[in-house]
């Protein structure tokens, strides 16, 4: 073979090999492309079936509260049906039915009410004319109403509505009165006002709410959900007044999940689950976050894809040491070595790297606790400074006083002594009176609402601001009232209201030339007691109650923004309110408006 021939056959020797190694990379291409495919579909097929595994346990989870919220109200409001049977039976309704002259039937109705909380009581006689009602505001004539005709023909009534003009919202009861022969005389209406049924629900998780047979949303822990309205034939809800907002609707698994533009206090995402009440003529509906239970679906799918790959890439690179075996050993031990250094390497990266994240957790922890503990000490360091500047000065004067009536008594005055000792026991009364103080401000506080005395409450947290009034320089002018003013609330909370609204006045005017904190008491129309300022005033009176609102700087005294907010929530549990406004002149004003109680009695 000639020269020319050998190199002929080299050349193509050298395309085949070229040609057969273009067609093994496209071959190994088109695996790992299928193989990719093939993972990317597990993975999937494993986030549907974890997503629809988490709304079933979800589901459960969210019946077992519905069901819960729904026996809720059907007890709370039970309770009023109770009231009503209760009433049909009393002998004073029967005679005034009867067409007696019975006196006092309005008061008895009016005590009922106060007792029991309802918003009022009325009796109809057969025509369904209202004879007399606790608040003598209803119609006259109630005779159109389903649940008196319903009471009417012998039956318990009941249903809702508006109760205008006392509330928007109520749940109406009506039980028959029945004569001695067992014909109905008239009946009992109770008016229950809904606003006070779900007033403790609102804010609390997951967003429930009840509505009637036209869809309409009449109870609710969100009130931005009242009176919205489910389109006809169509799910979701829309607003009683402006455009629609954002939604849609999926059904994975069977389960039907509301994608929302609501808000921020309702779920983008949620699963919406139905109870029907049949006691009541409502259905109830919760809506749960169903984020969680997709991002557990999504780390699975994630765990079950890196596990494939992983596996995967075991295999790829088993065949390509065969392959490499195949075309030569000796390259293929060198490969394989460095490979395996490779591999080793990468391990020892990805230890160093899970051990410098696992770390990195636990600092992130101890941080995070340790910045908890500072926020404790630093209250902690507070309340020992007022603590320590509270009972330093009466013990330096007891001290004193003791001292004076020693020398005293050693010179034959024991007059003098007598009035050292006096002394001694007022200044010992106030440092009690400031622990006691201290004590009743740290108590927990979650018995019911009462009667609070107005004044004591204002001078216990004078007692525990005195400290930072003095030490501010600030000059307060209160005078008590004259008379005993009650209110209705908690002591304790109220207190913490009182001791908010003083420490952020005393704060606001640290640069006022003139610090002057006044403190009034108002027993006009209303009950108000207001806390003005020669500060700045406010910034933004419009948002000076929402929550991480605050003008104060980084490392100063004050918080996070969270007083005034917190104030806001207890004051309106009391069914109070709490304002904020800028004095003519330079200053600010906060007033807080309670309700009445009766002196001696617990408040509804």
């Amino acid at each position: 073979m000639g020269p020319t021939n050998r190199a002929g056959l080299v050349f193509a020797r050298g395309l085949v090999q070229s040609g057969s190694m273009k067609n093994g990379m496209r071959q190994r291409a088109a695996l790992v492309l299928a193989y990719l495919a093939v993972v990317l579909v597990l993975a999937g097929a494993v986030w549907r079936y974890g997503y629809v595994q988490g709304l079933d346990q979800l589901e459960a989870r969210g019946q077992a509260d519905l069901a819960l919220a729904g026996d809720r109200l059907v007890s709370q409001l039970q309770r009023y049906r109770d009231l009503a049977v209760l009433m049909a039976d009393h002998p004073q309704i029967k005679a005034q039915l009867a067409g007696a002259d019975v006196q006092g039937t309005a008061l008895l109705l009016q005590e009922v009410a106060d007792k029991s909380a309802a918003l009022d009581l009325a009796v109809v006689d057969r025509s369904g004319r209202v004879q007399v009602a606790a608040q003598n505001k209803l119609p006259r004539d109630m005779s159109g109403q389903p649940h008196v005709q319903r009471a009417l023909r012998g039956a318990l009534g009941w249903g809702h509505g508006p109760g205008s003009p006392l509330t928007k919202r109520a749940f109406y009861h009506a039980a028959p009165v029945f004569d001695d022969a067992g014909q109905v005389q008239g009946a009992v209406v109770v008016i229950t006002d809904l606003n006070g049924i779900d007033y403790n629900w609102r804010g609390t998780n997951p967003a429930a709410f009840f509505t009637d047979d036209q869809g309409i949303v009449y109870i609710s822990n969100r009130s931005e959900l009242l009176f919205w309205k489910r389109p006809e034939g169509a799910a979701g809800l829309v607003p009683p007044q402006g455009d629609a907002p954002e939604f849609s609707v999926s059904n994975p698994g069977g389960h039907e999940v509301w994608h929302l533009g609501w808000g921020r206090y309702l779920p983008r995402d949620a699963l919406h689950l139905t109870r029907d009440l049949p006691v009541i003529g409502m259905r109830g509906e919760v809506l749960l976050d169903v984020s969680q239970t997709r991002a557990f679906a999504l780390s699975q799918a994630l765990a079950v894809a890196a596990l494939c790959l992983a596996f995967g890439s075991l295999l790829f690179l088993a065949a390509e040491r065969r392959r490499a075996l195949a075309e030569a050993n000796v390259q293929l031990e060198g490969r394989v070595a460095e490979r395996t250094v490779a591999l080793r390497e990468t391990n020892a990266k990805l230890l160093r790297e899970a051990a410098e994240r696992e770390e990195a957790q636990t600092a992130l922890r101890r941080a995070q606790d340790d910045l908890v503990q500072a926020g404790k000490l630093s209250a902690l360091g507070q309340m020992s400074a007022g603590i320590s500047h509270e009972l330093n000065q009466p013990l330096m004067a007891i001290r004193s006083f003791a001292e004076n009536a020693v020398q005293f008594m050693e010179r034959g005055a024991p007059e003098r002594a007598t009035e050292n000792l006096t002394r001694i026991s007022d200044m010992a009364r106030r440092m009690g009176r400031i622990i006691q103080n201290l004590r009743a401000f740290a108590r927990q506080e979650n018995g019911p609402q009462e009667s609070v005395d107005l004044d004591a409450a204002i001078q216990s947290a004078l007692d525990l601001t005195q400290a930072h009034i003095e030490d501010a320089g600030v000059r307060l002018e209160y005078a008590p009232s004259d008379k005993p003013v009650l209110v209705r609330g908690g002591e304790v909370r109220l207190g913490q209201v009182f001791v908010n609204l003083i420490a952020n006045a005393v704060d606001a005017m640290g640069a006022s030339a003139v610090k002057l904190l006044t403190v009034t008491i108002s027993d006009a129309d209303t009950l108000t007691v207001n806390f003005c300022d020669t500060g700045p005033g406010i910034e933004m009176p419009d948002k000076v109650f929402d929550p991480f609102y605050t003008t104060k700087t980084v490392g100063s005294t004050g918080g996070m923004g969270l007083g005034l907010s917190i104030s806001y929530g207890i004051v309106q549990s009391f069914g109070g309110q709490i304002s904020g406004a800028n004095v003519p002149g330079g200053g600010a004003l906060f007033s807080v408006t309670l309700e009445r109680a009766i002196d001696g009695a617990k408040a509804a």
